[in-house]
């Protein structure tokens, strides 16, 4: 882990899950580096070439205030994991008065979650793959699912139980995400399985939005969009899952025109 926090952008995030977003927006901090390399990774520009301007850590805080005071819902900490100890202490230096998410890829060690408790209050964690062959073939980890599965259930161990607001934002919580790839419904279903019997509670969001780019053209199958039949049949098989929690993205989702711009705003 860094104790130099470097982050390339920061903004009032309108697409993000709607207890997340809200009306104002989720006031995002993109950290650079990522503790995964996916080769389909839509933020190429942070995670594999490390853009972004290294920071102090009293700054870090300011710009936890200064997206509180721009009306933010909620301070989002997207790819975290590698400056946990950064985050912390700016945390300790500046507690916001509104709820702080961790928003990681789901590679995170368990010890690393347990150092957050206190400091966080809503956990939106990928659970990319349960098979090592795919974790091992897009991000070069095969021990991913096993490291995904348990820093989710530590996650809701902490957390305990879901809280939303009047305005029906998340006050305290847990998301699970997942991105469905191409030629991956099986993968997708399996996963519906687990969240099922493991994280029944959780709110889980089923995202669309998979978009080829940089080097998912590699690979024959990440070179092309989710189809409208793969989509509808994982979307069926989690309606009959009876998961009570569930956030769906529409097909339209998978548009270059939300891949964030990085530009070092409000660094």
């Amino acid at each position: 882990m860094s104790l130099t926090p470097m982050i390339a952008h920061t903004m009032l995030h309108m697409w993000e899950e709607p207890c997340i977003s809200g009306i104002n927006g989720s006031g995002t901090v993109f950290f650079s580096g990522c503790s995964l390399r996916c080769v389909f990774c839509q933020n190429w520009e942070i995670s594999h070439e490390n853009y972004g301007k290294a920071i102090s850590i009293e700054r870090l805080a300011d710009v936890f205030y200064e997206l509180e005071h721009k009306g933010a819902h909620n301070i989002n900490l997207v790819n975290p994991t590698h400056y946990v100890h950064s985050i912390v202490e700016a945390l300790k230096i500046y507690k916001p008065n509104i709820p702080v998410v961790y928003n990681s890829g789901g590679y995170d060690d368990i010890d690393t979650i347990k150092m957050l408790k206190g400091y966080v209050d809503v956990y939106l964690m990928d659970f990319k793959y349960i098979s090592t062959e795919k974790s091992e073939k897009y991000s070069k980890a095969a021990n991913y699912p096993e490291v995904a599965q348990n820093c989710i259930l530590e996650c809701i161990k902490q957390i305990g139980e879901t809280v939303i607001d009047s305005d029906g934002l998340m006050v305290k919580g847990v998301i699970i995400r997942h991105l469905v790839l191409p030629a991956s419904t099986s993968e997708a279903m399996k996963i519906i399985d687990w969240v099922k019997t493991n994280a029944f509670n959780a709110y889980f969001s089923l995202m669309s939005q998979y978009t080829p780019l940089k080097n998912a053209y590699n690979f024959k199958e990440l070179s092309r969009k989710v189809t409208s039949r793969e989509y509808n049949k994982v979307l069926d098989y989690l309606i009959d899952s009876n998961i009570k929690n569930v956030y769906i993205q529409e097909l339209s989702s998978s548009n270059k025109d939300y891949v964030p711009k990085f530009t070092l705003n409000g660094i």
